[in-house]
């Protein structure tokens, strides 16, 4: 591409595709693993589909709405126009290998998210121009700030009635608490945008419609955006001088600041997640596109660039790096685990370190098993490129792993080390499933095994009293979807029950129980004996199960220590109010005692299961309900209905507000009264409000829903 420079000229540029021969081996320091992220129906797939066509990747655009975009490729994706698993792909631009992996927006599916961020070097966050900051913005940023990964932000849709670049940024700011640096500025929006500004070059781009983009105009910046432009210059010089000492005295000094030398400063500054550079355009329309392309090669890193992934070493318990390097020892983390109808099942790897061939023996360290790697594929969507070698760096899927699950590190036999696992959000919506024939049975079985393999937001259990099956998830899309992939993919037909809530109980004050069991044995054989003194506690909301010992171990030997730490476990999963799983409590042994001959760890498992049982009883157990956070997008003319809605249904409002696409009312609202909420919010504003919904946080039920719920427990029990 050219860049214009003297009064006046003009220079014609054209997006260099560079296609299938460029996909081979690339220096790290010309790789770059990039995630695109966003909001629900912000644009993330419709900008990667124009990446892939501005880098070559693809000949045609395919466009979401018409069901064929290249990395929505699942039948259940085109027929929605929504993503719903992340799709990787590779490209090519300016000599750079750029891995891509394309993630959903909707809150369902926020695990796809979750574990691509993990492995991956820098982001790509979508925003839309008219919307700015919504509520999965936010879930993402805080995944992105969890795993401590750059970022820069795209404002897309600035074709919008009602897109505002302005106050797209100042909402990155007050509601992500980001270092937002525009580093352009559109020329108009809505239907008068005219192009895109880049204020480092402080050259205009206008793009030719007729060639989808891939032909452009380089400009002298037009006379009424020159001030305009000159203005925000002086800003983004201002934001990023604090981050290099050079750039700074030279700013002092009143002299001219060289491009090179302003891109150098603001790659540091975003390296270390210290900015955000902000980019804008249109990608539906093709404006803006390849300016992102460039900013990924720019300023995101590479793998150098980030430090060494630390690992625990399992046989010494040392910590130890890996270095993004060949001659380093291979080690691998497994981020994705997919069923593929053609080759089986696919285990997506981010190669820390080290070279990996098909045939080669590799460790999972934490399962304690060798996996023989079989082929090795370079994945584009759904289509597949067989590789004879991985690299550092580089992100791909193998065949023929049969028990390494998501979150296993693979590793030198010779060299093992184990990465930190990921944390996966716990269900909060469940349905009963059960086979339609009896020879759907084994099939089902099979099949939910294979699901809840691949998705580990995805639970799958027999509830003991009443034999059924049991499948949990994170919302009712994210259930919908999978049943539905049960019967295009796997071909069983199942009854599905109604939605349930996954209520919870924990404990508010501290207490103490006593469990002792005492068995005697057959003359001359072991009787069992188990004796254990629990202390509980409540945690925060969120903190989980916690486990201590402060017992001798002349009181209780070490080695029945763990199974009693099992036996606290497996008693949490059972509550005392109405048989929900306890949570954010701390079990702490602080007595109890052994026989010599009898103690056993099963008699001890039995001890503390009535201690737990006995110290919850006594700590004021209460029910849970999971909350939700709710946004939705109304006309003006419904505000007052949806807000009455809302808090009939136990809702809070926390604010609202007016921007262009209409009236915008966040609330929290118990998922419990959230059923049907689609069909009664289109019905009372005439199929023109939006809503979305992710999960906030876990609160106590009022005292009538809950005793209405520990009655109607105590009535099927006592059903004959």
């Amino acid at each position: 591409m050219g860049v214009a420079s003297g009064i006046g000229m003009k220079v014609v540029g054209e997006t260099k595709a560079r296609g299938r021969q460029d996909m081979r081996r690339f220096p790290l320091q010309r790789t770059r693993n990039i995630g695109i992220a966003a909001h629900i129906d912000a644009g993330k797939t419709t900008l990667t589909e124009r990446i892939l066509y501005y880098t070559g990747r693809v000949h045609r655009i395919g466009e979401v709405d018409d069901g064929a975009a290249t990395m929505d490729w699942m039948e259940i994706e085109k027929e929605r126009g929504i993503t719903i698993t992340s799709a990787s792909t590779s490209c090519a631009w300016r000599d750079h290998r750029i891995n891509i992996i394309d993630t959903p927006g909707h809150v369902d599916f926020t695990i796809e998210v979750e574990r691509s961020l993990r492995v991956l070097d820098g982001v790509v966050v979508v925003f839309c121009g008219v919307g700015g900051v919504e509520p999965q913005s936010e879930t993402v940023w805080r995944q992105a700030d969890r795993y401590r990964v750059p970022r820069i932000a795209f404002v897309n849709k600035m074709d919008r009635v009602g897109a505002d670049f302005d106050r797209a940024v100042k909402m990155m700011r007050e509601d992500l608490g980001s270092n937002a640096v525009p580093i352009e500025m559109p020329m108009g929006s809505g239907k008068e945008l005219e192009g895109i500004i880049d204020l480092i070059e402080m050259k205009a781009y206008i793009y030719d419609e007729s060639t989808y983009g891939m032909r452009f105009d380089v400009i002298d910046i037009p006379g009424k955006y020159q001030d305009e432009a000159i203005l925000r210059r002086e800003r983004l010089i201002e934001a990023i001088t604090d981050y290099d000492d050079g750039l700074m005295q030279k700013y002092l000094d009143g002299d001219d600041i060289p491009t090179r030398h302003l891109k150098r400063a603001l790659r540091k500054a975003t390296l270390t997640a210290k900015v955000v550079p902000v980019l804008c355009g249109a990608a539906l329309r093709n404006k803006g596109v390849q300016k992102v392309l460039d900013a990924v090669v720019d300023y995101l890193p590479s793998p150098i660039d980030v430090p060494p992934v630390e690992g625990l070493n399992p046989k010494t318990r040392q910590v130890e790096q890996r270095k993004p390097c060949d001659d380093e020892p291979f080690s691998a983390l497994a981020f994705k685990i997919m069923s593929d109808p053609f080759v089986g099942k696919l285990t997506y790897l981010r190669i820390y370190s080290g070279k990996l061939k098909p045939g080669m023996n590799a460790y999972n360290a934490g399962r304690r098993h060798r996996e023989r790697i079989g082929k090795i594929l370079l994945m584009h969507a759904n289509k597949r490129e067989e590789l004879e070698c991985a690299f550092a760096g580089d992100i791909v899927a193998i065949v023929g792993l049969k028990r390494t699950f998501t979150g296993d590190t693979l590793c030198d036999t010779k060299y093992p080390i184990v990465f930190e696992s990921m944390t996966f959000p716990e269900p909060v919506i469940s349905v009963a499933i059960e086979p339609k024939t009896r020879s759907d049975q084994e099939k089902l079985t099979t099949t939910l095994g294979r699901l809840a393999e691949e998705d580990p937001t995805f639970r799958v259990r027999v509830d003991e009293e009443s034999g059924q099956t049991i499948i949990s998830g994170m919302g009712e899309l994210h259930l919908e979807v999978l049943v539905d992939r049960m019967i295009r993919e796997f071909g069983v037909k199942a009854n599905v029950g109604k939605p349930q809530v996954a209520y919870r109980e924990t404990i508010t004050q501290v207490a103490t129980g006593e469990g002792r069991f005492v068995k005697p044995g057959t003359p001359g054989g072991k009787g069992q004996y188990g004796h254990v003194i629990l202390k509980v506690e409540p945690l925060e909301r969120g903190a989980g199960f916690e486990f201590a010992s402060e017992v001798a171990a002349e009181t209780i030997p070490e080695a029945f220590i763990p199974a009693i730490e099992q036996g606290v476990h497996d008693s949490l999963e059972n509550g005392v109010l109405a048989g929900y799983r306890i949570i954010d409590v701390k079990a702490t042994l602080i007595g109890g005692s052994y026989h010599e001959q009898d103690s056993n760890e099963v008699a001890y498992k039995i001890a503390t299961a009535m201690a737990v049982r006995n110290a919850i009883i006594r700590a004021k157990p209460i029910i849970m309900e999971p909350v939700m956070r709710v946004e939705v997008v109304v006309p003006e003319e419904f505000v007052g209905d949806v807000i009455g809605d809302l808090n009939a249904r136990r809702g809070k409002v926390s604010g609202s507000f007016l921007r262009a696409d209409g009236h915008v009312v966040r609330a929290t609202v118990p998922l419990s009264e959230m059923f049907g909420y689609a069909t009664g919010l289109r019905s009372a504003t005439q199929g023109r409000a939006l809503f979305t919904m992710e999960f906030s946080h876990y609160e106590e039920v009022p005292k009538s829903v809950a005793e209405r719920m520990s009655a109607n427990i105590e009535e099927m029990g006592s059903l004959p």
